[in-house]
């Protein structure tokens, strides 16, 4: 195992890892990782009986785009009538399984230069918030953390709390010498 990337994923995903967040992203660099697509597999299989996956978005401008999801929670966000409104008025098409809004999600990110705004959408950001996000072009939130919040901000900060609780808690043990696959009992 590459203790490295152990902390990586500890220090982005644990809160997905956990249970406690639909999604994450991380991004690394590929000089420094040119062998994480076949690294992953190791996760991937470890946590599959968990339901998480690990897929590439996008291996482009020198950079892994990972995208660390539980499937089922991804698949029922998707479903959502609110989620599906917004989806469709970005092209992706209504009632499409997961595999090819993900298609549509890559050829977004690959499109254009910066990243897609619904992207917090998969990520299971609050609908308000990324909404708020896109008609505010990011400016004017209420409370910023690991997403523009522009709905409910306590909630939100009870949330934040709690996602950096997970992750301080995780990557502590990582730097302790325990694998991720220890510390979730993947193992």
């Amino acid at each position: 195992m590459d203790h490295q990337l152990d902390y990586l994923l500890a220090a982005y995903c644990s809160p997905t890892l956990a249970g406690i967040k639909t999604a994450s992203l991380v991004s690394f660099d590929r000089m420094q990782y040119p062998n994480l697509p076949q690294q992953l597999h190791i996760y991937q299989t470890a946590f599959a009986a968990r339901g998480i996956r690990f897929e590439v978005l996008c291996a482009c401008r020198g950079r892994f785009l990972l995208l660390v999801y539980h499937r089922e929670q991804l698949e029922q966000r998707m479903t959502d009538a609110r989620v599906q409104r917004v989806l469709t008025k970005f092209g992706y098409p209504v009632d499409a399984p997961l595999e090819t809004l993900l298609d549509g999600l890559r050829c977004r990110i690959a499109a254009q230069p910066g990243f897609p705004h619904e992207i917090g959408l998969f990520l299971g950001y609050p609908i308000e918030d990324v909404m708020g996000f896109i008609r505010n072009e990011g400016r004017g939130c209420k409370l910023c953390g690991y997403w523009k919040v522009y709905g409910d901000a306590e909630a939100a900060t009870r949330l934040f709390d709690r996602l950096s609780r997970v992750c301080h808690a995780v990557k502590t043990r990582v730097e302790q010498g325990e694998t991720l696959l220890e510390v979730f009992a993947a193992a």
